[in-house]
């Protein structure tokens, strides 16, 4: 309880004033405990930090997860897991997890973070499989960089849904140029 305690001060702290604002004795004030306490479960507020950008990647691919429940088809996989990750930029929360990773990370929570990381690009695996894509490493790049893209054009000012519906359009076309069937 005194953990997830610690865990919300933290988040809110670096939703309102950056992740700047998430140090130790801010924390502890924050979840209106001592100091000490905070290192009962967490070595820094590096440390502490790990711990947010795992939560918030795990929140993350459960949304992405969400948004395709139930979808067979590959393409209207694609395009719907593309949407939400897009839609995930449009509503600021991606700021969190930039702000966050901008924070160097224990060495020892690092792989963490990776393994993280990668299951949440996991849940696009199987449609690029079942589309017969032939090197899956190029694939997740080209996507990653048609929502990069899309995310800096969001981030930009321009409106969310247009961009979406571009993004999805230049991915599922060259997705379908690199399948073999």
């Amino acid at each position: 309880m005194r953990q997830r305690q610690l865990m919300d001060a933290a988040l809110s702290l670096a939703m309102e004033d950056g992740v700047d604002s998430v140090t130790v004795s801010a924390v502890a004030k924050r979840a209106g405990l001592a100091r000490s306490s905070i290192y009962e479960y967490f070595a820094s507020s590096a440390d502490l930090i790990a711990d947010l950008v795992l939560e918030e990647l795990e929140y993350y691919r459960e949304r992405l997860m969400a948004a395709v429940i139930g979808v067979d088809d590959p393409y209207s996989y694609i395009e719907l897991w593309i949407a939400e990750a897009l839609q995930y930029v449009a509503d600021g929360r991606h700021l969190l997890v930039k702000s966050l990773n901008s924070i160097a990370a224990p060495d020892f929570r690092k792989e963490e973070i990776s393994q993280g990381h990668r299951n949440m690009m996991a849940t696009i695996i199987n449609p690029l499989r079942k589309i017969e894509i032939e090197n899956l490493g190029l694939a997740l790049s080209y996507l990653q960089s048609a929502i990069d893209a899309a995310a800096k054009r969001i981030d930009a000012g321009n409106e969310a849904a247009p961009e979406i519906q571009n993004a999805q359009l230049f991915a599922v076309a060259g997705l379908r140029a690199l399948s073999r069937n």
